[in-house]
């Protein structure tokens, strides 16, 4: 992912977006061990310190949790985790709905292409 960091945001912040969309998705399941500090810095391609305060501010969220000489684990509170999971989908949609009104659509022929996707998706 170093190649694809955003220079215009801090790298941790980026990082936490990535690890809250891997939760929110699945990817990371509830209870799951995370990768240790040095591990996620080589994944991330990142100094350990911006691996440390990307999971400090995880755990400061209720996101993860540390057990002592365990290491970091992701939150099991479902509940925290749907509210993620929506607060996701619901800054996705409005950052679409504002793409898309600047392009002159309304509401009706947005829903109308959104329709003929899904139908022709299956979705």
């Amino acid at each position: 992912m170093s190649d694809g960091f955003n220079p215009n945001l801090p790298i941790y912040l980026q990082m936490v977006s990535d690890i809250k969309l891997r939760i929110a998705s699945g990817a990371l399941a509830p209870g799951e061990r995370l990768e240790s500090v040095r591990d996620m810095s080589k994944t991330y391609g990142v100094n350990p310190n911006t691996a440390q305060r990307a999971l400090s501010e995880l755990e400061r969220e209720g996101l993860v949790y540390s057990e002592r000489t365990s290491g970091r684990f992701i939150t099991e509170d479902v509940v925290l985790i749907k509210a993620i999971r929506e607060d996701l989908a619901n800054s996705q949609v409005t950052q679409f709905l504002d793409q898309m009104a600047s392009l002159g659509f309304t509401a009706e022929e947005l829903l109308a292409i959104i329709e003929r996707k899904l139908t022709k998706e299956g979705k």
